[in-house]
């Protein structure tokens, strides 16, 4: 028979029993549509950490303070400052793994412009800082080693800042007041976005460290800071860097009343727990197109048993065993890749629904659509073989006298 009778043959058993056709179909689309689903969430959610771990730099390492204990009771890290700007120059004239160094002294401040008032995150650091993480100014400029070294008042606001205090103003040449303390805002940055921690980055003023000493939150010793990150020169540099780090601050302070992090590698725990989280997800719902595969093979056996004076019929009149294989199979398989077309759709649709609801980051591709239609044309073939070999292997003396 050719392959176009074997079609016909097929649509008529699918007209003859419409709904049962349609519910065995749709074990396949829900599965198809919930891996293509899970997919899509799945690499959406990598995606944003991925731009996460990206929005706070590469290669960075973290030098945090000691602790202290009141009480009986050891507090967390940065409770006892010990880091100073002598600390930062160190490390960056004396580690050659490290490429940057950036000493912080931060805090939260009141913003005042004209009639409006903003709380908001206050940073100190110096020049590199920008570099460090990439983040670059959309207008004006960030400020240089001279403001540094000079204490200069002046002020590069982020995003969230800008919207919340100057509405429909160009805030570059503005003044505003930082605590009281009138600052000059000479920039505003490129929006960030939130954190790995769920912060916005874009709340805050970054203005120079010894403006920020001096002016804004004092220091208990000269030069005080409260962290200081430091960029290493490559990725395969970042164990050195961490070592050299610590030997440099170790020197200097004669006890490790700091830690260093690898912050980078922190991040990238929480993108592997993503990617095993969303290949959990994966396999929950692949469990769906197998369970559809049995539905399939169920009902095609049913189908066999219905029509088993058929079969013994086509043989009779000179009908082969891989006709009759053939024709089973192929009902099989048009009801597996039907499904798994009607899938697509709905998990396209679904996908962009979540998106929306939940506003999730998807992230959809040809190739998870290829594969998910893959696997939904490969269960028909093997939940379908089986029927299809049954009906194959019958006797058709016993075929025909079958009740």
């Amino acid at each position: 028979m050719s392959f176009y009778d074997l079609l016909w043959m097929a649509m008529r058993a699918f007209k003859a029993n419409r709904i049962r056709s349609f519910l065995t179909t749709l074990g396949i689309v829900i599965g198809v549509s919930a891996v293509i689903a899970m997919l899509s969430v799945g690499k959406g959610a990598s995606e944003k950490i991925q731009e996460q771990i990206a929005s706070i730099g590469s290669n960075l390492i973290i030098v945090l303070p000691g602790s202290t204990t009141a009480g009986g009771v050891r507090m967390g890290l940065g409770t006892q400052p010990t880091l100073s700007i002598g600390d930062a120059q160190a490390v960056a004239k004396e580690c050659p793994s490290v490429l940057r160094v950036a000493p912080i002294r931060a805090g939260v401040a009141q913003v005042v412009y004209a009639n409006m008032n903003w709380a908001t995150g206050v940073v100190g650091t110096t020049e590199d800082y920008f570099e460090m993480r990439d983040w670059k100014v959309v207008s004006g400029r960030v400020f240089s080693d001279e403001d540094v070294r000079s204490a200069s008042k002046v002020a590069v606001l982020g995003q969230t800042v800008v919207d919340n205090l100057f509405v429909g103003e160009d805030p570059v040449g503005k003044v505003i007041r930082i605590k009281g303390m009138p600052f000059t805002v000479i920039g505003v940055l490129e929006r960030k976005g939130q954190s790995p921690m769920g912060q916005d980055q874009d709340d805050t003023i970054i203005v120079p460290v010894s403006s920020a000493q001096r002016f804004l939150f004092g220091t208990t010793f000269p030069g005080q800071i409260d962290r200081m990150m430091v960029q290493a020169i490559g990725p395969q540099y970042m164990e050195d860097a961490q070592e050299e780090v610590k030997q440099a601050i170790l020197q200097r302070h004669k006890q490790e009343d700091f830690t260093v992090r690898n912050l980078t590698q922190f991040l990238q725990v929480q993108e592997q727990s993503a990617r095993v989280m969303s290949l959990l997800l994966l396999s929950v719902a692949s469990v769906s197109l197998i369970v559809g595969g049995i539905g399939i093979m169920n009902i095609m056996l049913v189908s066999v048993a219905e029509r088993t004076k058929e079969i013994g019929i086509r043989m009779a009149v000179g009908a082969k065993v891989w006709d009759i294989r053939m024709q089973f199979l192929l009902e099989a398989v048009i009801l597996s890749t039907l499904g798994g077309f009607v899938g697509i759709i709905l998990g396209v649709v679904s996908s962009y629904l979540m998106s929306k609801a939940f506003s999730w980051n998807i992230l959809i591709s040809i190739s998870d659509i290829l594969i998910a239609f893959s696997f939904s044309f490969f269960v028909g073939i093997l939940f379908g073989f089986y029927p299809a070999y049954k009906a194959s292997n019958l006797n058709p003396v016993d075929a025909l006298r079958y009740e």
